[in-house]
């Protein structure tokens, strides 16, 4: 799959807005991804995640384990498992920060993967990386659908992407003149549809 077929795939699906949006992080910026938009289409999500297993499979060699971070990860980790013939497990926030819960374990010698939906500034996949190696096994690298970062966020482990994106974000105080005319709306699971100034 091509980045250009990639990215399709989140237009057909209506997941790729347009605005002034305000991000997880706080920044602020003129495109959003809706990736759920894209997820609640199987048959779409499994063409995105058999494309970034088959990527991910050539970059690192054979996987035994997917650990994404919950929630927004889930979904493309679990589906990019299954193509790579891999477990599925996430990690969530337990006291404000990313641990393995449910039982889930990380046995020594399992080759490891991260799968991330979209890095924009890599935080939650730092987080997600830093669970990992507090367990034992094998952390091979990490994969996303979209890094919209276009490669510069430094989440500290090689990555393969299905789309590089070079979307600018902004502190809120910087957002250009034309951004600043529209409604800033948080479209993210933090803050689904709030209008905010």
């Amino acid at each position: 799959m091509t980045e250009d077929e990639a990215l399709a795939e989140f237009r057909d699906a209506g997941a790729l807005l347009e605005g002034h949006f305000i991000l997880s992080s706080g920044l602020r910026s003129p495109v959003f991804l809706q990736k759920m938009f894209v997820f609640m289409d199987p048959t779409r999500t499994e063409r995105l995640c058999r494309a970034l297993a088959e990527k991910a499979r050539a970059a690192f060699g054979p996987i035994d384990i997917v650990v994404s971070p919950a929630v927004g990860g889930i979904v493309p980790g679990y589906e990019t498992a299954r193509h790579l013939g891999a477990k599925a497990i996430f990690v969530e926030r337990e006291n404000g920060e990313f641990t393995l819960r449910r039982g889930f374990e990380i046995p020594e010698g399992a080759r490891v993967l991260m799968v991330e939906d979209i890095i924009t500034t890599g935080l939650s996949s730092r987080e997600c990386l830093a669970a990992i190696r507090r367990h034992p096994g094998e952390l091979v690298g990490a994969a996303c659908l979209i890094d919209r970062s276009g490669g510069r966020a430094d989440i500290g482990a090689p990555r393969v992407s299905l789309v590089t994106l070079d979307i600018p974000n902004y502190a809120p105080g910087d957002v250009p003149p034309e951004m600043a005319a529209l409604p800033a709306v948080k479209p993210g699971s933090r803050g689904l549809a709030q209008k905010t100034g």
